[in-house]
């Protein structure tokens, strides 16, 4: 379970996680789950083998726990700005040696078979928008490659 995003207005949040489960039969199922005034929903799911309806109802069941313990470890990295609500930011490094762990971290997402974006998106804590941009820096310093070929 990762988390995926995060939205804050004044005291309340919803957040929204990356969900694997993974059975000993070989059967995985990948979904986006939102968490929001305490309720667990789901969003999206990609089962193989497809869920009968009776497992698709209990989904939000099976994942909910985790979930519930996941947000109350991402509750301690928020700061504490009173009613401001932003997410605490680590300290990410400008300029040269910021390029060069954005591509790192996209590289190593990559590898791992990750959504790379998403990866610099955790990493530097930072919005989609944001991380793109950062990753289009990488890119224009030649530290990936580029995204399509010039002819």
């Amino acid at each position: 379970m990762r988390p995926a995003w995060e939205v804050r207005e004044n005291q309340d949040a919803t957040r929204w996680f990356d969900v694997r489960l993974a059975f000993a039969d070989g059967a995985c199922v990948d979904a986006l789950a939102v968490v929001t005034g305490g309720g667990v929903g789901v969003e999206e799911v990609r089962a193989e083998p497809a869920l009968s309806l009776d497992d698709l109802a209990v989904l939000a069941d099976w994942i909910e726990a985790p979930l519930a313990e996941a947000c109350g470890a991402a509750a301690d990295t928020v700061g504490s700005r009173g009613g401001q609500g932003r997410r605490a930011r680590q300290d990410w490094p400008r300029g040269a040696e910021g390029r060069w762990l954005v591509a790192q971290e996209y590289r190593a997402a990559q590898q791992n078979g990750a959504d790379p974006v998403l990866a610099v998106m955790c990493a530097t804590g930072h919005s989609r928008r944001t991380s793109l941009r950062l990753i289009g820096q990488a890119r224009d310093a030649g530290l990936l490659s580029p995204r399509r070929a010039r002819r």
